[in-house]
């Protein structure tokens, strides 16, 4: 058993992303099936258009922004729960004044990130 305070939790910049950053907070070693991670986008921040080789799973804790996973865009907010299947291209952009905030689940294992440099879809940030 594992419990912490997610404020305990390091924080680490996205590299991809613009103004974005990671906590993961329940990890490997704590779980062997998935992986807890929660993302923290400001004003302005985003993610480019890329692929992951895993799924993911997720809910927006706050904030408002447009994501495109595969062909289509819609706008997301508070409460509402986002499916991408492993492989599909997915983009962020924070709309508004306020973080973007949303968990992020995936299964435990290797993820392999691609940034797609050749993409009409919005980019993200």
């Amino acid at each position: 058993m594992s419990v912490k305070s997610a404020a305990s939790v390091r924080a680490d910049v996205v590299g991809a992303g613009k103004s974005t950053k990671r906590q993961v907070l329940i990890g490997p070693d704590e779980g062997p099936n998935f992986a807890l991670r929660r993302f923290i986008m400001e004003p302005g921040g985003g993610m480019p258009p890329h692929t992951n080789t895993v799924e993911h799973e997720q809910y927006i804790l706050r904030g408002r922004a447009r994501i495109g996973v595969g062909d289509h865009v819609v706008e997301v907010s508070r409460d509402d729960v986002v499916f991408i299947p492993a492989g599909t291209p997915h983009w962020y952009k924070v709309l508004g004044e306020a973080p973007f905030e949303f968990l992020c689940v995936v299964p435990n294992g290797p993820d392999r990130i691609e940034v797609l440099e050749d993409s009409s879809a919005d980019p993200g940030c």
